[in-house]
């Protein structure tokens, strides 16, 4: 073999190491498109305050009393055992998990940090303030607690007869699970805070999705809700906005910072505040797991057919060269 063979030979494969070091690799579901999904009750959007006695901006308490989760990327709670059922579009689920990269599941714990875009047409119920790639390993701490009774529920009820009027809604349960000053993958020292909280009473169900300080980014980031089969989704304004840090303003409730949804219903609807603008429609991005249709996976890195579609390259052309 001569010289320009080897040389070629040798860059080939510092290029394979290069990949496989900086590759972050998941088996995550994506999906397509983008519409909507909101109550026609819902007050529209603004930009003014809200600041409960005990925490900043529009979150609700949090820290003393709360479980707080392990130290882990792309890490998740144990199953949480709920004190009663949350009815989420029909169904009642009496378990969620609190997965580290931003959102919320029931059946099992999903470690997926590349968000994909609303409506997924998937088979998972899913819930996501804020999916990203997070890492809590060395700033931030993700913590969730329960409510059966006192101040927490209290504010609870006036919240949602102000934001759903005519319903004499009384809440008997709150779950909160909150993102305290997190940082994002191989960031360390940003800070994100946000909080999603899960509010029922008799058949009723409701989810608000609170913003703190939000850190600018470049990575994807996916806000809102999805169903299974997408019968029932809303994607909040400013997901897969690069650098977009308008959560923290936005609202959907004159709350800066809050947006509320019902989540109870069993009908399918796309109804969006009247001033709120819709998320715009994307390219059609349709993969499975694995992005076997897809020729690019976007996020950081290769990932699934595109990572194993390239080293298997490479390895033909280096058997080649070696013959």
């Amino acid at each position: 073999m001569d010289k320009e063979l080897v040389t070629m030979r040798n860059q080939i494969m510092l290029f394979v190491l290069f990949l496989l070091m900086t590759s972050k690799v998941t088996t995550a579901d994506f999906a397509t498109t983008s519409t909507t999904d909101v109550p026609s009750t819902t007050p529209v959007t603004t930009s003014t305050t809200d600041v409960p006695s005990t925490t900043p901006g529009p979150l609700y308490p949090f820290g003393a009393g709360d479980t707080v989760s392990s130290r882990s990327d792309d890490g998740s709670s144990p199953p949480i055992t709920l004190e009663q059922p949350f009815v989420y579009f029909g169904k009642p689920y009496q378990q969620i998990y609190v997965n580290h990269n931003g959102h919320l599941t029931f059946n099992e714990a999903f470690a997926s940090y590349k968000p994909y875009r609303f409506p997924a047409f998937s088979s998972r119920d899913l819930i996501a303030p804020f999916w990203t790639d997070l890492d809590n390993r060395w700033n931030g701490t993700i913590s969730y607690r329960q409510y059966s009774s006192g101040s927490v529920l209290q504010q609870a009820t006036q919240d949602i007869n102000q934001y759903f009027p005519n319903l004499g809604f009384s809440v008997n349960w709150v779950f909160v699970a909150t993102w305290d000053k997190v940082a994002y993958y191989n960031n360390f020292g940003t800070e994100i805070t946000f909080q999603v909280v899960l509010i029922a009473g008799g058949q009723s169900s409701f989810i608000l999705m609170n913003y703190g300080e939000i850190a600018p980014t470049t990575q994807d980031i996916q806000a809102g809700y999805d169903t299974v089969s997408s019968i029932h989704y809303f994607s909040i304004p400013g997901s897969f906005q690069s650098n977009d840090t308008t959560f923290s303003n936005t609202s959907n409730v004159n709350v800066a910072g809050r947006w509320a949804f019902q989540t109870n219903a069993t009908t399918s609807t796309t109804d969006v505040p009247s001033t709120t603008p819709a998320p715009t429609s994307d390219e059609p991005f349709a993969v499975d797991d694995f992005c076997i249709d897809s020729i690019f996976c976007k996020g950081q890195g290769l990932t699934g057919s595109v990572y194993m579609l390239s080293t298997l390259l490479i390895l033909v052309f280096l058997t080649i060269l070696n013959n």
